[in-house]
């Protein structure tokens, strides 16, 4: 049995711990909201640019363009893996990690990786050979984004990749962080999505091939802007929720802590009288 101070160590240990935790929770919380709003706020400009692109597939037969046309045969495919730089926030980073290992085993051809983030670079570099490597939280997003798209768009029509492949975690709700899988290119017209409904007819000068030839990188470069802001928003509210059930663990087991060491302290005052009233006992015989 553990000794009482012990037991009052553990217990201020406990506390300090707590503080700790409840600090992130409070962190995570306001970074959230910030990242949330980022978020929303290119949701519109996203958008746009989906409905821009489908509507200039459309308007197509067919485009000159390397992102419209199907990798070289038997390369490897180029996998973007975002992860978090930081942990502590439950299996936010581990099940993104697993869902890229899943997807590199049934790869035909192998894989070709572009990390970003440090917790995906550290799992990957223990088993391959990184092509390159980006921060998730250093410098402006948009700028890192524009620098990502480049590197693995040149390499598609360079041919050392035969697709572009994005896993990133997608936010469904505060308390979901769920895996997601993307091909971002080449793009296809069986691949994108189809919505009903008329559309109304557009112009595009100097043509919609010259349009589409333009908006095609502009393409990849949003879409992984996005992705490092949804990661980003993920990775809060995950850290959120992990922080969230560490303060109350160590609630309770500073409660159990507690009542031990209650136990602990009357057991060792029982112990002192009965040796007070034994010693008395003996003196007065």
């Amino acid at each position: 049995m553990a000794s009482l101070r012990d037991l009052r160590d553990r217990i201020k240990s406990l506390k300090n711990t707590q503080q700790i935790t409840k600090a992130m929770k409070q962190v995570a919380a306001a970074k959230i909201r910030r990242a949330e709003l980022l978020r929303s706020q290119s949701r519109p400009y996203a958008d746009a640019m989906s409905d821009m692109l489908r509507e200039l597939i459309d308007a197509v037969g067919m485009v000159d363009h390397p992102f419209m046309k199907p990798g070289k045969a038997g390369a490897p495919a180029g996998v973007i893996l975002m992860t978090a730089d930081k942990g502590l926030a439950g299996s936010f980073n581990s099940n993104v990690i697993s869902s890229a290992d899943a997807y590199s085993r049934e790869a035909e051809g192998g894989v070709k990786w572009y990390s970003v983030g440090v917790k995906g670079r550290n799992h990957v570099r223990r088993r391959a050979e990184i092509e390159q490597y980006w921060p998730q939280s250093a410098g402006v997003k948009i700028d890192v984004a524009r620098e990502i798209a480049h590197k693995v768009g040149d390499d598609f029509v360079a041919g050392k990749i035969s697709k572009i492949v994005l896993i990133t975690q997608k936010l469904v709700s505060t308390m979901v962080q769920r895996p997601e899988q993307r091909e971002l290119v080449p793009i296809t017209r069986e691949k994108r999505e189809e919505k009903g409904g008329p559309r109304g007819a557009v112009e595009f000068e100097p043509s919609p091939e010259a349009v589409l030839s333009k908006l095609l990188p502009k393409y990849l470069e949003f879409t992984v802007y996005s992705a490092m802001l949804e990661t980003d928003a993920a990775f809060f509210a995950a850290q959120l929720i992990a922080m969230s059930n560490a303060t109350d663990n160590a609630g309770k087991i500073i409660d159990e802590i507690t009542l031990e060491m209650n136990k602990a302290r009357q057991a060792a005052i029982t112990k002192e009288i009965l040796e007070i009233v034994g010693g008395a006992e003996a003196l007065a015989s």
